[in-house]
Parts: C-alpha cells; sequence; structure tokens
C-alpha cells in the first residue's frame, strides 16, 4: 500500500509542499498519495485576504490577519521561488513591492500550473492529530465543513504548515477594559480608512507596528503613537508620529506612558505578536515555542525530533519567507522519500543546539538575515532546489534595510535587481504613499 502524507495549512508553506512532491513526481520519482487539509475555501493562507474577523462563516476562529492596503514590507526579489519567477508569471518585469493581490496572485500561479488543487480538501479544518506507537501511524480527524461531517483517516507523515500568525498574543495594560474608544489587536485590523482623523496608539516596534502605523498615516489618521517595551524603531518618522515608552494604564481615553507622559487617543491597536497555537496536536506531537530564529526540537527547523515522521514548515521568525518554506519543504519530501537519512535523535538535538547558540550571540537585524540566509542554503544543498545566489539575497535585504532607515515612508519606491533573472524591476507607476488603491488591476496598470 503506498504511504500517504497529510499536510495542515494551504498557505505559502502548505503549497511549498505540495510543490515539491509534484516536482519530484515530474522528474519520474514514486511519491506517496498527498493529502492536504485547508480550513478556508480557497489556498494561499493569509494572502487569501478575509473581511472577516472574530469567526468565521462556520463558527471558527479566523484564520486571516491580513488587511486592506498591504504591500510587501520587504523586496519580491528576496522571497522569489527559484522554479518560478515574477517575470514568467506576469510575463513582464514589475516593481519590487506588490501589494497583497499581487503576491497571492503570484503564489496561486505556481500551484496553478503544477496542477495539484486535487490534493487539496478545502473547508476542512484539522481537529485533531494523534501518533499510535503500535500501528506507526497518525490519525487526522477533520471537519468537512461543506458537508458538516467530522471524519479521521490514517497517515504516515504528516507535515504541520498552518503558520504561527493567526493567534494573537494579547497584554492586558491597567485600566484598558474600561478604554472609552477602540482596542484591537491586529489580527482583527482591516482597514485603515476605519481610523482617518483619529489619534491611535500602536501598542509594539515590530512589523505589524511599523507597517500598520504607515497605513494609517497614509490613509489619513491625526496621529499616530507607538508605544515600545524595549527601544523605538527609529525611523525618520512624519510629523505626527512619535515613539513612547510603554503603556503603563489607561483612564477613559488618556493613556500613560512609562516615562510620565501621557496621550488622549481614539483608538487603541496592539501590535504584540502571535502565538505558536496548534491545539490540534496531542503534547507529544506539539511544538512549543516563542517567534525566534531558531525553534528548538526541530532538526534543521523542520523535522520533530521526538517523532521525525512529523515535520513542522515555517515555523521560524522570518526574513526570508516563500523560497525559505520551499528549502524546508524539499528538505522534508526527501527526508519522507528516504533521500535524506537522518542522524540519531542525540544528533539531531545537538545540531540545533549549535544554531541555537548563535542565534543567541545575535546582535542585529543584519546579523539575523546573514543568520537566515546560511540556513536556507543548507537545506538547498542537501536537496534538488534549484540553487540561487544566498549570499546576494542577503545583500538586497541590506540594501532594503537602508533604504528603510534613510526614507521609512518612501522606502518602496526603489526597485532592485531579481537573484533569479537578473532583472532590474522596473521602478512604479505611482509612488507609494499615492498609491491608494491596492488592487491587482491597479498595481499592474501601466499610467
Amino acid at each position: 500500500m503506498s504511504k500517504r502524507v497529510a499536510v495542515i495549512g494551504a498557505g505559502p508553506s502548505g503549497l511549498a509542499q505540495l510543490r515539491a512532491f509534484q516536482s519530484a513526481a515530474a522528474k519520474g520519482a514514486e511519491i506517496p498519495e498527498v493529502v492536504c487539509f485547508e480550513k478556508q475555501s480557497d489556498w494561499g493562507g493569509l494572502w487569501n485576504y478575509t473581511w472577516r474577523t472574530g469567526v468565521d462563516e462556520h463558527g471558527d476562529a479566523v484564520h486571516g490577519s491580513m488587511y486592506r492596503y498591504l504591500w510587501s514590507n520587504g523586496p519580491k526579489e528576496c522571497l522569489e521561488f527559484a522554479d518560478y519567477t515574477f517575470e514568467e508569471h506576469f510575463g513582464r518585469p514589475i516593481a519590487s513591492y506588490p501589494p497583497r493581490a499581487v503576491l497571492w496572485d503570484y503564489i496561486k500561479g505556481r500551484v496553478e500550473k503544477a496542477d495539484v488543487r486535487k490534493w487539496v480538501r478545502f473547508n476542512s479544518p484539522v481537529r485533531m492529530v494523534t501518533y499510535s506507537d503500535a500501528t506507526q501511524k497518525f490519525t487526522v480527524t477533520v471537519h468537512d465543513r461543506t458537508n458538516d461531517i467530522v471524519y479521521a483517516e490514517e497517515f504516515d507523515y504528516v507535515v504541520v504548515a498552518s503558520g504561527h500568525f493567526s493567534s494573537p498574543n494579547v497584554p492586558y495594560f491597567e485600566g484598558i477594559a474600561k478604554f472609552a474608544g477602540r482596542v484591537m489587536h491586529s489580527h482583527d485590523f482591516r482597514d485603515a480608512l476605519e481610523f482617518k482623523d483619529k489619534d491611535i496608539l500602536i501598542i509594539g516596534r515590530s512589523y505589524s507596528a511599523e507597517d500598520i502605523g504607515s497605513q494609517c498615516y497614509k490613509y489619513g489618521a491625526k496621529s499616530i503613537t507607538t508605544s515600545y517595551r524595549s527601544k523605538p524603531m527609529g525611523f525618520n518618522w512624519p510629523d505626527n508620529w512619535k515613539e513612547v515608552p510603554l503603556l503603563m494604564r489607561v483612564e477613559g481615553k488618556t493613556c500613560y506612558f512609562k516615562d510620565g507622559t501621557s496621550r488622549d487617543v481614539d483608538a487603541i491597536i496592539m501590535c504584540t505578536g502571535y502565538l505558536h497555537h496548534f491545539p490540534f496536536l496531542t503534547d507529544d506531537l506539539r511544538l512549543k515555542t516563542a517567534n525566534r530564529l531558531w525553534p528548538l526540537d526541530l532538526y534543521k527547523g523542520v523535522v520533530w525530533e521526538h517523532n521525525p515522521k512529523l515535520f513542522y514548515i515555517g515555523m521560524q521568525d522570518q526574513f526570508y519567507t516563500f523560497n525559505m518554506f520551499d528549502a524546508q519543504a524539499w528538505y522534508a519530501r526527501d527526508v519522507i522519500l528516504g533521500r535524506i537519512k537522518l542522524p540519531s535523535k542525540e544528533a539531531m538535538a545537538a545540531d540545533g543546539q549549535k544554531w541555537r547558540e548563535r542565534e543567541e550571540k545575535l546582535e542585529d537585524a543584519e546579523q539575523m538575515i546573514w543568520f537566515q540566509g546560511d540556513y536556507t542554503k543548507e537545506l538547498i544543498d542537501a536537496t534538488d532546489y534549484p540553487d540561487f545566489d544566498i549570499e546576494a539575497v542577503n545583500k538586497t535585504f541590506m540594501e532594503w534595510e537602508h533604504h528603510k532607515m534613510e526614507d521609512i515612508m518612501g522606502f518602496r519606491n526603489h526597485g532592485y535587481k531579481s537573484l533569479m533573472t537578473g532583472t532590474m524591476a522596473p521602478k512604479h507607476h505611482t509612488p507609494w504613499l499615492d498609491a491608494l488603491d491596492d488592487s491587482l488591476e491597479a498595481y499592474l496598470h501601466n499610467k
């Protein structure tokens, strides 16, 4: 009987896994039966935008954290698939910072070409995964929400590709329960126009805080205040943007900060990160980690050391994204196909500890980028994934970092050379601050 592989999630990580198996099959390999379970009615994960917040139409927690008007906050050249370029998909070069709809179209294009949609069961969230030592198999319990049927099937391998940007981390602040305004986590942020002419407070200093604040500025917020725990972001913000230390308490609409200052605001948006949350896994299978570049218990960042028939894709904090997910998926595939032989559990743990010790010495974003580049290259070198110039990707990331420091509201107006085709990205027809329409049609239109 053919081996069976369950892939949980049809976002970029899960789709990378499907493409990895399809690529092997196209080259003549005998592959296992692959079944992908996707909670939503279409693929693309977070890039598949939904207007819903809270619970979805079936009563489950909404997976998506995507919002309108989101544009890539990093160069597309740093996430380009090595086996499917932007030029191949769009038939011409495009600018370096696409909006969400353009990236979703690109992600879908590759798997549509690969013809793997038949492997996906949509509207089918996984409710539970267990493993039997007796049978050496996983039992995957699934809810077919279209027909409202719960059923279970056995698999030889499971790939967890459900992501970790869906379960919000929501801290408590004194008095916030009686705040006389809007309180939300970035997971539920959908439209910056909601905050036009409003004074907003954003709690956090990472990419969500930076980008949601920028969106609100772009669409007419009266003022933006960002509250940080450790240190300010330090960009050259517009005049109506201020960075202050951590929020300490709230009284009415007045927010009091650690430095003794206060400010009246209309809304509080918590950009305080997400939890690695896998309620469908038993404790012996469940990854428990904070959001960091090197989670422990995953050999090569992929293989669950306590049961090497279980794999996780995309669980790291990320600079690299789509092409790193590919590298991980190709690696997981080759372990499953027997092309890569795993060492002992002790050797796997020792390898992970070496990476963790290196991670703990990293001092800034540039060092983190090189770290993740080295990791991605190690995976690529172990498989037949098309090789690409990791050093050139890292250098593009360095340019991106410098452009952000020079002009946080204008960095998206720069262009970079494709590391896959060598083509220089054209300048976008409209500066980012003036590009209020984020549709694919508006982006690709040549004015």
